[in-house]
């Protein structure tokens, strides 16, 4: 099943990988294994960043786009069968929507990519000192030359975005075909009060991040004693160790246990899928074996039933 990025001509399947472990929690082969398995199971949207992964002591940047670009680098037809969606203005010397930064940027993360053209380009965060028609006719430029098939917003409010959909048709730019948000069966309201309505009514396709609270909902984490497991997670999880956090988990549970051989993480990331206005939740993996659970969830049904047992369980967040 295909579905498109908004209005936009890109299509894609119901899951996104999210390309931030590459360079930090995956190295090369662990990258390149991951790409062809994603690819090979008909998937095609990784979701990037300029700055993915400078938070790794002596990263500075660049490091998963550069791993994406020498994955296509080996050819047999590897860019026909991924859509990439990379992002510009969160930090370091590329910060900022100011129209010399994204023409900038731009060039840096087509070399970094080894491609000719970045199917989806996303404002990483908004940037109010920047008018937004400026930013826009930035963005219309790329299109115009080639660089850029479509663009997105990411972490921008309800506000913002009406404003910035309201430029672009007022002065035939470019508008953003898709949100990214945090949104997850824990982290609700944020999206669901004012967003998710705009998005539905604006026809922008939703491709949420954190879609598993930073691996909370996989059910890997239930006690402070499994903080543990991962000094990589470990510590942006405990926020989720609540009575809410524990109910959501005894409900993917119990929902899968009704699924032969789903798991928590399946659920959760169907339950997103089944959502109004989500295109593709993003997901991360660092193996291949963790990625296979990922993509079954895309073929996990959840009754009615089933998802209103969710929602109420993860009612009020």
């Amino acid at each position: 099943m295909r579905v498109p990025l908004g209005r936009s001509s890109l299509y894609v399947a119901p899951l996104a990988f999210g390309g931030n472990v590459f360079g930090w929690s995956a190295d090369q082969a662990a990258s390149f294994a991951l790409l062809d398995a994603f690819t090979e199971a008909g998937f095609s949207l990784v979701d990037t960043a300029d700055v993915y992964s400078a938070w790794v002591p002596g990263n500075q940047g660049g490091e998963s786009e550069t791993l994406i670009g020498r994955w296509l680098a080996q050819g047999g037809g590897r860019r026909e069968r991924i859509v990439i969606a990379t992002k510009v203005a969160k930090w370091g010397p590329r910060r900022g929507l100011a129209p010399a930064n994204i023409q900038a940027a731009v060039e840096d993360s087509l070399r970094r990519l080894g491609t000719d053209v970045i199917d989806l380009y996303q404002a990483h965060e908004d940037d109010a000192s920047v008018p937004l028609e400026d930013t826009l006719s930035a963005f219309a430029r790329l299109i115009e030359q080639g660089k850029v098939r479509a663009i997105g917003a990411s972490n921008y409010s309800a506000a913002r975005l009406a404003q910035a959909l309201d430029v672009s048709e007022r002065h035939g730019l470019p508008r953003y075909e898709t949100l990214q948000p945090e949104y997850n069966l824990y982290d609700r309201a944020g999206f669901e009060a004012q967003l998710q309505p705009l998005a539905r009514e604006r026809g922008l396709g939703v491709i949420n991040y954190y879609s598993l609270a930073s691996g909370f909902l996989t059910g890997k984490y239930r006690s402070r004693a499994d903080l543990g497991k991962s000094r990589a997670r470990g510590g942006a999880v405990a926020k989720y160790l609540d009575a809410r956090g524990l109910r959501i988990l005894a409900a993917l549970d119990a929902v899968a246990a009704g699924h032969r051989g789903a798991t928590p993480a399946q659920v959760a990331l169907a339950w997103l899928i089944a959502r109004p206005s989500i295109v593709a939740p993003i997901a991360s993996a660092t193996s291949v074996a963790q990625l296979q659970e990922l993509i079954a969830a895309a073929r996990l049904s959840l009754s009615a039933d089933e998802i209103a047992a969710l929602d109420t369980a993860s009612a009020g967040g």
